[in-house]
């Protein structure tokens, strides 16, 4: 008997490489593409109207392209829970395809869908597409344990081989014998919502840099995949992060919203690759891509990952609680210009190159203001387009010393980090027009310019813009200290487990393959 299928979009908001959907509509007589606005997100992170315009841009995209294929997607407004078994009656559904989530939410999310579905004799079928590899294939490879460092993860998917190609798009042939019921009055109760209808304001929004969507993805992976040689000679740490545009290819918030499969950009590049001297893992764009697969995996067998306590990776700190300085960095306030131009750029437009995050995450954290991760974690998941639970964690981190990374005597400086790669401050000029005045040899530390030049700048260091929040070369040799006395704690209790239990030596092996990229601090 022919099915009728629902095709559930959660990240995979695209059509290409999207096995489930495909999955959806094999054999089948009637199929309804849906999106669940599930209130649980909202209520349990803060969300920017940037990344809801995305998102909804990522949507209508979505829609657009179903249409060319003789079909629509369908906005459901509701708690999964309660949705499916009323969807499941109201068009008599006999399977449901979604594709493989590994976030803890989402895990516990579909156990009770496919819960559910068996109840109402609904087959279920999932398929991997949002990473490289089955991540739970990968940690069954390690024996039962996640990866802790990158050259153990390229060590396991050696054995395992590449990625899958990705799917063909469906086309109208694939709906040929299958139809989407839609009328005219379900644009009102299925459609695609508006700013105001999820309760943002549209006034708030900062400029459109980066429209959210599958075609705008597939145009941005063309544009920068045309340029053989800079992917062929891209490495990560050599690309700028305060360049006044971006120094890389900015497709992570596609990534992360789905509109770009992983599989797509990685055998791209292969394709680039071939026959080519290029640049190698972890700094090249297949580099970046196994980056995120190493924090997904990560994030799919650490449990509370995304937390200091209880998480069994990360060194257990006794972070200073100052709201003060955390409102202060978080709003761009520092009075270190190289540090709020960042912030502020985050802010305003929802991306910042990944090496001005590690300077405002180190800034944050061990580096001066001793404020913990988790508290950065939760300042990037609601203005980052393309924050991902698993690579903010991870990245988070990393960059405080507390996982992954424990050279934690290596420090970000505020003025000399950006000072490297734009000696005029442009950058700081763009985002922070009230310092634009300023000559270069005190626009990354005006407080030291004289009062004639601040008057003439017509900016008055203390009064106009604030003062350095703190001394960092007094604070950064002070936190060195207490990091030191963090991992000495942590290397006590280690010595005072049963090494039986300690499944923790992993984390303490370094891994010369990643020093390199820290050579431009």
């Amino acid at each position: 008997m022919p099915h009728r299928s629902i095709h559930w979009f959660r990240k995979g908001l695209r059509l290409h490489d999207n096995p489930a959907l495909l999955a959806a509509m094999r054999d089948c007589e009637e199929l309804h593409p849906i999106f669940i606005l599930d209130p649980w997100f909202p209520k349990n992170m803060k969300v920017s109207v940037n990344r809801w315009r995305f998102l909804i841009e990522a949507l209508k995209d979505l829609d657009e392209n179903l249409k060319k294929i003789n079909s629509r997607l369908f906005v459901v407004r509701g708690k999964p829970s309660e949705v499916f078994p009323q969807l499941f009656c109201k068009w008599k559904v006999t399977r449901l395809t979604f594709e493989v989530d590994t976030e803890p939410y989402s895990r516990q999310r579909d156990a009770e869908v496919e819960k559910l579905a068996a109840e109402h004799k609904v087959e279920v079928i999932q398929k991997v597409s949002n990473t490289l590899y089955d991540v739970d294939r990968v940690i069954a490879e390690n024996n039962g344990k996640p990866p802790l460092t990158y050259v153990r993860l390229q060590t396991v998917l050696s054995s395992i081989g590449p990625p899958k190609r990705p799917c063909p798009a469906p086309t109208q042939e694939n709906m040929k014998d299958c139809r989407t019921p839609w009328k005219t009055s379900y644009e009102e109760i299925y459609g695609v919502p508006t700013l105001e209808e999820l309760g943002q304001d549209p006034d708030k929004l900062g400029p459109h840099l980066y429209p959210g969507g599958e075609s705008e993805a597939l145009r941005r992976l063309d544009v920068n995949m045309k340029r053989t040689a800079w992917v062929c000679n891209f490495e990560k740490p050599n690309t700028e992060p305060n360049s006044l545009t971006p120094s890389t290819t900015v497709l992570s918030p596609y990534m992360k919203f789905g509109s770009l499969s992983a599989r797509t950009f990685y055998w791209r590049l292969v394709e680039i690759y071939h026959g080519k001297k290029h640049s190698s893992p972890p700094v090249s764009l297949h580099g970046q891509l196994l980056w995120r697969e190493f924090y997904y995996i990560a994030g799919a067998g650490v449990p509370n990952f995304d937390k200091m306590v209880g998480n069994s990776v990360c060194v257990q700190v006794d972070w200073d609680d100052n709201k003060e300085y955390l409102q202060a960095w978080s709003e761009g306030r520092t009075g270190y210009p190289f540090i709020d131009a960042i912030m502020t750029q985050l802010r305003t437009e929802g991306w910042i190159h990944h090496l001005a995050r590690h300077a405002v995450a180190c800034f944050l954290t061990r580096g001066d203001l001793w404020i913990s991760w988790e508290e950065g974690q939760k300042v990037f998941e609601e203005l980052l387009l393309d924050a991902d639970w698993a690579l903010n964690a991870g990245n988070w981190m990393w960059l405080s010393a507390s996982a992954f990374f424990h050279q934690f005597f290596r420090v970000y400086s505020p003025v000399a980090f950006g000072k490297k790669t734009d000696k005029n401050g442009d950058y700081i000029k763009k985002y922070l027009p009230i310092l634009r005045k300023f000559p270069p040899e005190y626009i990354y530390e005006p407080w030291k310019s004289p009062r004639s030049i601040q008057e003439r700048a017509g900016c008055i260091i203390g009064k106009d813009y604030p003062k350095p929040i703190v001394q960092h070369e007094t604070v950064s040799k002070q936190n060195i200290q207490r990091m030191k006395a963090a991992y000495a704690r942590r290397a006590g209790r280690e010595e005072q487990e049963p090494k039986s239990q300690s499944n923790k030596k992993g984390v303490k092996r370094k891994t010369p393959s990643v020093a390199e990229l820290f050579k431009k601090k």
